[in-house]
C-alpha cells in the first residue's frame, strides 16, 4: 500500500491545536517532529531513563499526516487547508506551508526478522522461532522465542547482563520471580537452568500474552511459568499472590525510576540469601539506584557490572 504523506510547516505553539483540528477532520495517521526537550519532571513521568540530546528549539515544528494515495481525491487536503486558514485567528501558526511526498507502506512486524538470527550468551543458545535447531546446539540450553516488536530478545545489553547472573546463580531448584516480565525471556532462561518454578508480573497485558506463549513455544508448562498482570510495588492483591519470603532469586529488567521504589519492598518477598538481579539502568542512573539499594537494611550488594552504558546491580538479601 502507497501513503501520500502530507507535511505541515508550523510553530511548536501551534502543533497540538493542529494536531487536534486534522484528528476532528478525520486524519488518523499523524506524526510531529519538533526539537522541544522533555523536562526531567515529564521524563519521571513517562518512565524514560534519559533524555536525548537535540539541537537548539527555534520554535518550528512539522506536522505529517497520511492519507492512502487510492482514497486521496485531494478532499481531505482542502478541508486541512481551510481549517488552517481558521486557525490562525487563534495563534500562531507559521507559514502552513504544505508539501507532498509519497511513501509505501512497509511490513514493520516481519522485516526485522531478516537481521535477527541465532546467537549464544555463555552455553545458552538464543534462536528465532523462525530458524532450525542444528547439531552444533546438542547439549545446550537453547531457547526458542518469538517477541514480536514489544519486546525483548535477550540481544539487548541490559537482558544480556540479567541473563548472565542467571546463568551463575540458578544452581537448581529455585523459585524465580520476574518484575516486569515483558516477553518472558528471564522466566524461560531461569528455567532451562533448572530452577523449579517461576512466576512473572507485568503491567502490560501484552506481556502476559507474549509470556505464555515464549513458555509455550519452548515446551514450559503454565504449572512451571505462571504470568500475572499488575504492579508489586503497591498493589496488596499483587503482593498477597506472588507470596512473602519464598523467592530465591528476583529478576528485574525495568528501568531505575522502577527499580528505586521496588527495592524498597522486594525483600518481602524474598528469602535471607535470596539474589535480587537487576538492570535496565542506564550508567548515569547507577549511582542513585546504588544509594538507594544501599539504604534498604536488608540488602547487601554483591555485583556491579557495566555493558556499554548499561548497569547491573546484584544484591542479596542478608
Amino acid at each position: 500500500m502507497k501513503w501520500n504523506k502530507y507535511s505541515i510547516e508550523t510553530t511548536t505553539e501551534a502543533v497540538d491545536l493542529i494536531s487536534y483540528t486534522l484528528a476532528e477532520l478525520g486524519v488518523e495517521g499523524i506524526e510531529i517532529e519538533d526539537n522541544v526537550q522533555l523536562t526531567q519532571e515529564e521524563a519521571k513521568t513517562m518512565f524514560v531513563d534519559f533524555i536525548p540530546d537535540l539541537p537548539p528549539d527555534d520554535g518550528s515544528a512539522r506536522v505529517n499526516f497520511y492519507i492512502d494515495v487510492e482514497e486521496d481525491d485531494n478532499t481531505m487536503l482542502g478541508k486541512v487547508q481551510e481549517a488552517l486558514e481558521e486557525l490562525r485567528d487563534f495563534c500562531d501558526i507559521g507559514s502552513c506551508k504544505i508539501t507532498e511526498s509519497q511513501t509505501e507502506d512497509k511490513d514493520w512486524i516481519n522485516n526485522w526478522k531478516n537481521y535477527w538470527h541465532t546467537f549464544t550468551i555463555g552455553d545458552l543458545y538464543i534462536k528465532p522461532t523462525w530458524e532450525p535447531i542444528t547439531e552444533e546446539m546438542a547439549g545446550h540450553p537453547v531457547l526458542s522465542i518469538d517477541p514480536g516488536t514489544a519486546f525483548g530478545t535477550g540481544s539487548h545489553e541490559t537482558t544480556r547482563m540479567v541473563i548472565k547472573e542467571l546463568q551463575k546463580y540458578v544452581k537448581g531448584g529455585e523459585e524465580v520471580l520476574d518484575v516486569g516480565c515483558g516477553s518472558g525471556i528471564l522466566s524461560v532462561v531461569a528455567l532451562k537452568y533448572g530452577a523449579k518454578h517461576a512466576l512473572g508480573t507485568d503491567l502490560d497485558p501484552n506481556a502476559i500474552i507474549a509470556s505464555k506463549e515464549n513458555a509455550e513455544q519452548n515446551d514450559i508448562s503454565p504449572e512451571l511459568l505462571e504470568v500475572i498482570e499488575g504492579n508489586i510495588i503497591d498493589d496488596k492483591e499483587v503482593q498477597d499472590t506472588c507470596g512473602y519470603e519464598c523467592y530465591d532469586i528476583v529478576c528485574a529488567n525495568i528501568l531505575a525510576d522502577v527499580l528505586i521504589p521496588l527495592s524498597k519492598v522486594i525483600t518481602n518477598h524474598m528469602k535471607h540469601g535470596a539474589y535480587f538481579i537487576t538492570s535496565g539502568i542506564i550508567d548515569t542512573k547507577e549511582e542513585e539506584v546504588v544509594k538507594c539499594f544501599e539504604s534498604n537494611p536488608e540488602l547487601e550488594i554483591v555485583e556491579v557490572n557495566h555493558d556499554g552504558e548499561w548497569v547491573n546491580v546484584t544484591a542479596r538479601r542478608k
